[in-house]
Parts: structure tokens; sequence; C-alpha cells
């Protein structure tokens, strides 16, 4: 999928998968952190990478299926009972187990779905930026992980997690954004690179996290996961024509922002074959195959 950009394949049908048990170890080593997943239950897992991009209003979620039944959810929206709905959609009622949580940033609407999450959900690791934020939401957050034994991991740009054949790369923040004042700037930006897909999560970055971005990396993927709930602060002409994405997801809800706006909307168009949005289409499912992205809409 590297050569060319898969065609894209719509079709409007409920998809189930089913899903392993996973075990957790990391390991921290010449400043790279290497996060290993290793499955713990024998069950029919799928071979290939599978993404979803949840409908939990005005915010970020994200969950990655990894071959082997490993589970990655990336950011957790603003209410609990919005991502726990999305999740049991997806995944079989059996299954409290999820790999790993990841929080862009410490924003309410890209966490405080976590907190309701690590009440229902065991949890391998949490990976964060280190940041903290000034709102009531984030001490109960913290408190959740203590009570609950996950780890807390802090990643920065360099970072890799390695799950099976895919690795998920940290490519942000940078040491210079990390301590930004903006904290869009500090977001844990996630390049999934594995043999059949390859997707990158930008969480809230603006233009100038992008241009850093696109100086220092190969940034051609297959699937967008678009800045910023389509902010016109995010995803800059140079950065898509960097990117090239196949399909472009929009994670966003009702909102006074006006996101996504117009401008961020007639440059994906320029660039992206494909642009989903949570508020029109809901639960989106990406699966790969041979020469294709085969997109489910799931309600």
């Amino acid at each position: 999928m590297e050569e060319e950009k898969s065609r894209i394949m719509i079709f409007h049908e409920k998809k189930t998968s089913v899903i392993m048990l996973g075990l957790v170890v990391a390991v921290i080593a010449d400043a790279v952190l290497w996060l290993w997943l290793f499955s713990g239950h024998a069950a029919i897992a799928s071979t290939v990478p599978k993404l979803y991009f949840l409908n939990i209003g005005q915010g970020d979620s994200s969950l990655i299926e990894l071959p082997g039944g490993v589970h990655v959810v990336i950011d957790g929206g603003p209410d609990g009972k919005k991502l726990l709905a999305n999740l049991e959609k997806i995944l079989p009622p059996q299954d409290r187990y999820i790999d790993l949580l990841v929080m862009t940033h410490p924003q309410l609407d890209h966490f405080g779905g976590f907190i309701d999450l690590l009440k229902k959900y065991e949890v391998g690791a949490f990976i964060g930026n280190g940041r903290k934020a000034p709102i009531a939401e984030y001490p109960e957050l913290i408190k959740q992980l203590k009570q609950h034994s996950v780890p807390y991991i802090q990643a920065t740009e360099g970072d890799a997690i390695k799950i099976g054949d895919a690795t998920l790369k940290i490519i942000g923040p940078s040491k210079q954004d990390i301590v930004s004042g903006e904290l869009n700037d500090t977001c844990v930006v996630v390049l999934l690179d594995s043999p059949q897909i390859k997707a990158l999560y930008t969480g809230d970055i603006g233009m100038n996290v992008e241009e850093e971005l696109v100086k220092k990396y190969n940034l051609d993927v297959d699937v967008l996961k678009v800045g910023h709930h389509g902010s016109r602060f995010s995803s800059g002409e140079n950065f898509l024509a960097e990117v090239t994405p196949a399909l472009a997801a929009i994670e966003v809800g009702k909102n006074t922002y006006g996101h996504p706006t117009q401008s961020a909307l007639q440059r994906l168009g320029k660039f992206a074959q494909k642009i989903t949005r949570a508020d029109q289409d809901g639960i989106i499912e990406v699966i790969p195959t041979a020469n294709t992205l085969q997109v489910f809409h799931l309600q």
C-alpha cells in the first residue's frame, strides 16, 4: 500500500469482531520505549489491523485492533457513557480488557471517557505526554489509574510501541513542543506502521506542528485521523500533500466552534480520496485488503 493509494470501498452494514485478552510488558532502554503486547487467551482474532473511529460527540476517540486481538484506544472523548456505548458495539460483552490507552493531551474532550472506562475494563498500560491539566476531572483520571494499578508511561518523540509486526511510532511531541504554552502543541502523535496499513493519529496539533513533522518524517499514510476536529488551524496543504490519505476521518460532534470548518474541508478535499465525519457517519470501521480499504458504517 506504499506505492499506490488504496481504492476506497464503502459498505453500509454492521460488522462484528472477535478479540483476545492481552498481557502488557513494558521495557524502557536507551531512551526508547518498546512495549510488547502478547496475547494471553486462545481465541480467533483478525489477521489484519482494524481501525475504528468512534462517535463520541465533540471529542476524539479511536480504537485499533491489531492481529492477535490486541486493542489500543487513542483518546477517550469527553463522556464515559458514550465511549462505553461505542465499545460495546464493537467488542464482545465478555471481553473487558484493553491493552493500551493513549491520551494525546490532557484536555477533557480527549480523556474524559477514560475515567469510566477504567472502572469497567481492565487496562494494561496508559500512555500520556506527562503534562497535567488544571481541571477537576484530571485528578480523578490519575486516581483511577492508581486505583486500578495501571502504569502511566510518559511518551515523547522517538519512542515506539512494537506489537507483533506492527509498530506504533511516537513522532510527537518533540522536546521543544512538550513544554509549549499551547497544550495542543504537546500532543502525542502516533504513526501506526504495519504491513497492511499505515495510519496517522494527530490529536489536536496545529499547522505549526504539522510543518515540523513534514520536515522530519515520511507521512505518506493510508488513513489520517484529522487534526483538531477539522479546525481551520489544522490540516495545512503542505502537510496534506505529504500525507495524501485514502481516508481522512474527522472526529467531531455538535459544537460552537464551527468544526469542521469549510477551509479545512476544502483542503482535505484536495488530497483525501474519502472524508468521513463522526457527526454524520457514526462509528467507522476500516479494514485493509490487498489493494483496498473497506470502510463500514456501524450504527
